[in-house]
């Protein structure tokens, strides 16, 4: 299934990882908002855990058709996701995403947290609030 990416963290434009895995890749990024999750510090990277209530924001990002299944594969490795393996650091999953500028919700991939990680950052991760990555203290 060809859904857009929400990123949240370090492929967001002007974060270190964007550059290097979507330059050149994409035919569109534009801001988006998803609900029922929050945001965890890494650190160094965040974590999105699924919570009803939170919201994080972020960006919609479209990637070129010709370029979709390698860039699906490259933000799979780079997020440590493998189908069905408990020990994944993430978890990719589709989920509804709000365009920010039109308020239109759209399916999306998202990475959120594996539930290993999850639970240990719900015990004593630290959350940051607002659900940005960009506002938090550096």
């Amino acid at each position: 299934m060809t859904l857009p990416f929400f990123v949240y963290g370090t492929l967001r434009p002007g974060e270190s990882n964007h550059d290097l895995f979507l330059r050149g890749r994409v035919q569109e990024e534009v801001p988006g908002h998803l609900s029922g999750a929050v945001l965890y510090d890494g650190p160094g990277y965040p974590y999105a855990v699924e919570q009803p209530g939170g919201v994080v924001h972020g960006e919609l990002v479209t990637a070129l058709p010709r370029l979709y299944a390698g860039l699906l594969a490259d933000l799979d490795r780079l997020e440590d996701y493998v189908p069905g393996d408990p020990r994944s650091l993430y978890e990719r999953v589709e989920r509804r995403v709000v365009r920010d500028g039109d308020g239109v919700a759209v399916p999306a991939w998202v990475y959120v947290a594996g539930p290993a990680v999850a639970a240990r950052l719900r015990r004593r991760g630290r959350r940051l609030a607002g659900g940005d990555w960009r506002t938090r203290d550096r």
